[in-house]
């Protein structure tokens, strides 16, 4: 079985303020997006929501995903081990904990390459991404990011 491709961006119009999502799953010939907006957020939070939401997606467990985001947020807390590191010092004065710990087990669930892609560049799976995010930022309808809302 060949690996499955996500593409995914965030967007949020003000650092806090309406945000959204665009995502990208890929398998073969088949293909799905999904996006959603919500009233309040930020863009670090949609960036992270976009590739939770994108491994939520799958109905199957042990798979190969390879996720493309131009969030460098996002590459390099796995990359280079920082959110390992959060999560052993139990999140304390970190951003996001309750995203990253959805995300955690989702991660754990199949084999995960993340790659970095420059955004607003040439990659039509990228753009198609920010198309979908700004979308859902400016249009709705929005959800409410309760992580967030809430503090």
């Amino acid at each position: 079985m060949s690996a499955i491709t996500i593409y995914t961006d965030g967007a949020s119009r003000g650092n806090p303020g309406p945000g959204g999502y665009g995502v990208i799953l890929m398998w073969g010939k088949l293909r799905k997006e999904l996006s959603q907006g919500y009233r309040r957020t930020t863009n670090n939070r949609m960036e992270l929501l976009a590739v939770i939401t994108g491994l939520e997606a799958l109905k199957k467990d042990g798979l190969a995903v390879n996720i493309f985001t131009d969030s460098e947020y996002i590459v390099n807390s796995i990359e280079k081990g920082w959110l390992w590191n959060w999560v052993k010092i139990g999140f304390k004065d970190k951003k996001n904990k309750d995203l990253w710990q959805r995300f955690i087990p989702l991660y754990k669930k199949h084999q995960v390459k993340m790659t970095w892609v420059k955004g607003h560049a040439s990659n039509p799976y990228n753009n198609r991404c920010d198309e979908l995010a700004t979308q859902a930022a400016d249009n709705g309808p929005w959800l409410t990011d309760e992580g967030f809302e809430q503090g």
